[in-house]
């Protein structure tokens, strides 16, 4: 019986083997039996139990899949509805930033943090995630300690969300619309934010697709103000430009006469397509990238998680 165990042991480490069972699973992420955050488990646990093969390449091909996804996404809307959209979460928007902004500045001088860490992960919470943490790094200029730290936390966080917002929004019955707005709004990560919406519905998912880009922009002119706070000049801002491939699939969607049926094959690419995204970013986490988490900047993540979490929901239900 042991030498079985350790033949499988054994098997299971080559790394032939684990390539396929690798390319099987992200395979099945594809299909329709397999929701975001089943996806994003099961890249959790087949790292943590056999392994990643591809782990050092694939950090650049999630971000281009993710943004792949996300443009096939604007094939589902309308202008009229990315509009209203956009315009109900714009004032929640602005209030939050400041908010979480301001509330991780006072954290990070409760809890003793370096200022690049508590900044990145106070950047991440308020806009989008690890896009916001890779846009200002290179403006602040942390150690990649702190950078690794920062998304460690962040990418944790997003991956609770992704089991925990679904279940509060049917708790408390909210509507499409609502719950699109919080997970818009409370959510990190643009693809995190997409996985739970499209769990919860259609509609649900247009809503929080078009605020969170939206959201996204405002990388801009935070990255602007980052310059003056660290005093650093000479420093180039990363723009996402695929927001604008996304409003142009919008507008092609709108005043082209595209079918029914080739918008839903798009977009059902698309969703596929971000299901796998999700696979891979857990895949890239570990038990090992979980234990560099320390306490002090994970409770600081937390805290502020739970105040923009509970404070957007609260002024959504009011």
């Amino acid at each position: 019986m042991n030498s079985m165990f350790y033949n499988m042991k054994k098997l299971i480490r080559n790394e032939s083997v684990q390539k396929i069972i690798f390319t099987g699973f992200a395979t099945l992420c594809l299909t329709s039996f397999i929701s975001s955050p089943i996806a994003l488990a099961l890249g959790f646990l087949l790292a943590v139990f056999i392994g990643n093969p591809f782990e050092k390449n694939l950090h650049s091909y999630i971000h281009l899949l993710l943004q792949i996804s996300i443009v096939g996404l604007g094939f589902g809307l309308k202008l009229d509805e990315a509009l209203e959209a956009g315009k109900t979460g714009f004032s929640l928007t602005i209030a939050s930033i400041i908010s979480v902004m301001v509330l991780g500045y006072f954290l990070g001088k409760i809890f003793k943090l370096d200022k690049p860490l508590s900044y990145l992960i106070s950047v991440g919470t308020a806009i989008c995630g690890g896009s916001a943490i890779a846009a200002t790094s290179p403006i602040i200029k942390p150690e990649t300690r702190q950078i690794s730290l920062a998304l460690a936390i962040i990418f944790t966080l997003n991956s609770l969300a992704l089991f925990i917002y679904p279940a509060i929004g049917h708790l408390l019955d909210l509507s499409q619309e609502q719950f699109g707005l919080w997970c818009a709004i409370g959510i990190h990560d643009t693809s995190s934010v997409v996985g739970a919406a499209s769990k919860y519905g259609d509609e649900a998912l247009k809503t929080a697709t078009t605020v969170k880009l939206a959201r996204a922009l405002w990388i801009i002119p935070v990255s602007i103000i980052t310059m003056f706070i660290f005093k650093n000049k000479g420093t180039k801002i990363k723009i996402p430009w695929f927001i604008g491939w996304f409003i142009l699939a919008i507008l092609l969607n709108t005043y082209l006469p595209f079918p029914d049926s080739l918008t839903s094959i798009v977009t059902g690419f698309a969703k596929s397509g971000l299901n796998l995204t999700l696979f891979l970013i857990g895949s890239t986490l570990s038990v090992r990238t979980l234990k560099t988490i320390g306490f002090k900047p994970l409770a600081a993540a937390v805290i502020l998680w739970i105040a923009i979490s509970a404070g957007s929901l609260i002024y959504i239900m009011k």
